[in-house]
């Protein structure tokens, strides 16, 4: 023990007993392997994440009794995570309480200063605590926390895969395109103009071709809102008013502030409104944002009808869907 840190000579706590471990060989071996053990489980923990994380697939399910059907990639990776963090802590607080000095010493304060004497006595010190903590003579312990260290840092590196890759033009997209029909959602009907009554309200997304799953990110940007009013009652340019069909108009749901499903419709003053911030779109002036904090239209969708007589994309969305991002075209 060095004289800058010396035991207390009396502390005024009770005396202090050793710990069956401090005395008995056999009983420290023992608290040994218990934390190697717990460093092992650890690093058990991240390699079930990564193995997770890359070769289980999302529509993989597993049934247990208590929670039901289970997505078996969540559950890995939530495993593996809670276990890689959990165990390398209760590694490191069993070999603290079991095997590394718990005597009370005094650490006497000095003013501070950069001499070469304080330097070597800091190194001189760390290795002290260094042998004292039995690192050196405690191989199996040394090797096991540095193993599960390194690979606990792991899960925080491959989670970076998620900030990528870059989204390139996609957010600018949908699956809507010339020609698509529109389909009910859920239901996947294709609709005709005769389908709707004046003041009806229905959803919408692109039909898919044959054998072909919809994404969920094609989800939450491809459902749109058919609205049928009397054509009267419209007030919109030249342009706008081509973009609709016997009294029927469809904008996209998904509000322009900041993306939640527009899923009110007043009938009575044609309004659409956003329940999550209470933006409100005009149906008869292209959406026009009349209230909150929305500073964008709704975007609308060009439909029209096709040789059977059921309602079809004119052309995909002119603009980017939902809240603004620094890359929007418009």
């Amino acid at each position: 023990m060095s004289k800058e840190l010396e035991p207390l000579a009396d502390p005024g706590l009770p005396v202090h007993v050793n710990r069956k471990a401090d005395t008995d060989p056999i009983a420290a071996k023992r608290a040994e392997r218990q934390v190697a053990i717990l460093f092992s489980l650890s690093g058990v923990g991240t390699l079930l994440f990564i193995y997770s994380f890359f070769f289980i697939k999302d529509d993989v399910f597993i049934f247990l009794p208590i929670m039901g059907t289970t997505n078996a990639h969540q559950l890995g990776v939530g495993v593996g995570v809670a276990m890689s963090l959990l165990f390398i802590g209760f590694g490191a607080v069993h070999w603290a309480k079991t095997l590394m000095p718990d005597q009370e010493v005094i650490a006497y304060r000095h003013e501070m200063r950069s001499e070469e004497k304080d330097r070597q006595d800091l190194v001189a010190t760390a290795k002290e605590g260094a042998a004292a903590a039995g690192l050196g003579r405690r191989p199996l312990i040394k090797r096991t926390l540095v193993a599960a260290a390194g690979l606990a840092g792991l899960p925080a590196v491959i989670l970076l895969r998620d900030l990528g890759p870059l989204p390139g033009n996609s957010l600018n997209e949908t699956s809507w395109a010339r020609g698509t029909r529109l389909v009910t959602d859920p239901g996947d009907r294709p609709i005709k103009p005769s389908d709707l009554e004046v003041g009806a309200v229905a959803q919408v997304m692109p039909e898919l071709a044959p054998g072909k799953k919809r994404k969920l990110e094609d989800i939450a940007k491809d459902a749109v809102l058919l609205i049928r009013i009397r054509p009267s009652e419209f007030q919109l340019d030249p342009e706008r008013l081509s973009w609709t069909h016997e009294g029927i108009i469809a904008f996209s749901k998904i509000c322009s502030h900041m993306g939640c499903a527009v899923a009110l419709y007043e009938q009575t003053t044609k309004h659409l409104l956003c329940p999550c911030h209470q933006s409100t779109f005009d149906v008869t002036r292209a959406a026009k944002v009349i209230f909150g904090p929305s500073a964008r239209p709704l975007p609308q969708l060009a439909i029209t009808v096709n040789s059977e007589g059921y309602l079809i994309a004119k052309q995909p969305f002119s603009e980017a869907v939902g809240p603004s991002f620094w890359e929007r075209k418009s």
